[in-house]
């Protein structure tokens, strides 16, 4: 035992410890802590300061985000057929082994902690996952990331997945066949991801959800890169959409309960969040905006990521981006006054995706059909803008298939399809919704109002928009309501917003030619109709 004696604390199952998956020799392994354990832990290892609010705050150090191309799956056999190569990093079961091994030796000495955890509200789909973490701050994360099982059944828990966890481990690129020494390596067949030479937590987060997108869908139960909400009447709503389109500020709606705002599943028996927390971006975060986000930062326990504090008064600046413009909170669901604790609702009685087009050519809502719903699922279309990036200087289109192609195991037809057969099984209504720019590109046009964006989603969830009066747009072929109450009809037909119409005509073809160029890759998965889904490339009518 090299002279130390490893303590386990905690609710566990004693006979299925650590030990099972190889780790031996600790110095110590404290089982399920709670979560004011952890913040004191992370505090007295000096791995955060607290907040005077109580919020733990940490540093990432190089890596304030996902590491994408130091993410590997394990190349088998079984998964040959089964993996999106295209999109995945394949490793060999070879290396996976020896990495595994290193990370093993590596771990001995050490103090460790252990979580036990569940990816999944609903029972009959949900996976265990156990995490073993270096960080106490880590365990806290993960903790809050994924739901919390009863005392009871911590008892008999067996993990489906577990997690190694270890920033201080360095990957060697010859021996693990990766490309530097930072590894994020998943075996899907036997449930095991290794996590080395990282402190940004939200590998953890994102290495389950890919492992539920490799597994759900063999039973019929589609994962989600998506928030969900729920109205009183039991009327349940899924958002997509990549980053900054408003995915997370639109279901966070306070007329209706929240279920998740970020991964979910699509079964029979309706939709259920894969997590038990938030994980919101912090950067220019305010009180008046995002309340909600704003009042987790103040609480206890809280972990806040890259965040700048003022070590004065211990009081955060989220204007401050000069850790990362990737700052962000993790906190329990419960954290949320309208949220739900069970993460579940019936079936969706809408699917919205958001898009935050910023060469102004969309319209504020459009309804879509099922075959122009897994187009439009499988694009995955937003705008980066000006200054958001290095380097971007004019609007940049960006088609991420399925709103979250980095964490799609499978290709992206599998999930296209499944969300057309939910749709039309479940009588969905879909509804393409642009939070970006009007009267212009960005630039020279406006950002859309978001009284007007929530005016028509409210008019689209409400169902007051299924039987409303449509036209349909001559280049994108979808149908856009003529009039809603309280929202200025100008606005809902873009080329009229524009002053040049010409210059109109000519940026919605440029952008229809960009759907088209990036839909090619899935032009021999999908059928005919959703084919004809995609834009024409014709001048709108004078």
């Amino acid at each position: 035992m090299n002279g130390h004696v490893e303590k386990e604390s905690g609710v566990h199952n004693q006979n299925f410890g650590a030990d099972r998956f190889g780790l031996r020799n600790l110095k110590s392994l404290a089982w399920n802590d709670l979560a004011p354990v952890l913040v004191e832990k992370s505090v007295a290892r000096g791995e955060g300061k607290l907040t005077a609010h109580g919020a733990i705050c940490v540093e990432t150090g190089a890596h304030t985000g996902r590491s994408a191309q130091d993410k590997f799956l394990v190349r088998t056999a079984g998964t040959e057929d089964q993996i999106w190569w295209d999109n995945n990093k394949g490793i060999s079961r070879e290396a996976f082994d020896r990495l595994h091994a290193d990370m093993i030796a590596h771990a001995e000495g050490r103090d460790l902690l252990a979580q036990d955890l569940y990816g999944g509200a609903d029972p009959e789909h949900r996976v265990k996952v156990r995490v073993f973490c270096e960080y106490a701050w880590h365990a806290l994360f993960i903790r809050y990331m994924l739901i919390r099982p009863d005392a009871a059944d911590l008892k008999s828990f067996v993990p489906d997945i577990t997690i190694i966890d270890l920033p201080s481990f360095r990957a060697d690129p010859d021996r693990h066949e990766c490309r530097s020494d930072t590894i994020i390596a998943c075996d899907l067949e036997r449930g095991i991801v290794l996590i080395g030479g990282t402190s940004y937590a939200g590998e953890m987060k994102k290495s389950v959800f890919g492992a539920l997108n490799y597994a759900l869908p063999t039973k019929n139960v589609m994962p989600m890169h998506c928030s969900a909400n729920v109205a009183d009447d039991g009327r349940a709503a899924v958002f997509f959409g990549l980053s900054g389109t408003g995915k997370t500020t639109l279901s966070a709606d306070p007329t209706r309960t929240l279920i998740g705002d970020d991964e979910h599943g699509w079964s029979e028996n309706g939709i259920f969040n894969f997590e038990g927390g938030c994980y919101a971006k912090t950067i220019r975060l305010s009180r008046e905006a995002e309340p909600a986000i704003y009042g987790a930062t103040e609480r206890f326990g809280s972990v806040m990521e890259n965040v700048v504090i003022d070590d004065a008064t211990r009081l955060p600046d989220f204007d401050d981006g000069s850790l990362t413009e990737n700052a962000r909170v993790a906190y329990p669901i419960e954290a949320i006054a309208n949220a739900s604790l069970s993460g579940r609702a019936g079936q969706p009685a809408a699917v919205v995706m958001l898009t935050c087009d910023a060469f102004g050519v969309m319209p504020p809502i459009a309804k879509l059909d099922p075959s122009q719903a897994m187009y439009h699922f499988l694009s995955g279309y937003t705008a980066k803008v000006a200054g958001t990036e290095k380097g971007v200087t004019e609007p940049q289109a960006t088609f991420s298939t399925c709103f979250g192609a980095p964490f799609m195991p499978r290709h992206p037809s599998v999930y296209g399809n499944m969300l057309r057969k939910l749709i039309d099984e479940h009588g969905v209504d879909c509804w393409l919704v642009n939070t970006g720019w009007t009267g212009g590109a960005h630039g020279t046009g406006s950002r859309m109002p978001i009284a007007a964006t929530r005016a028509l989603l409210s008019a689209a969830l409400d169902g007051n928009l299924r039987d409303a009066e449509m036209r349909r747009d001559p280049i994108f072929g979808f149908d856009v309501p003529v009039a809603v109450e309280g929202v200025d009809q100008a606005i809902l037909n873009p080329r009229e917003t524009w002053a040049d119409k010409a210059a109109y005509d000519h940026q919605a073809m440029s952008l229809a030619r960009m759907f088209n160029d990036n839909f090619k890759r899935f032009a021999d998965h999908v059928d005919g109709k959703v084919l004809n889904a995609a834009p024409g490339l014709r001048v709108a009518a004078e």
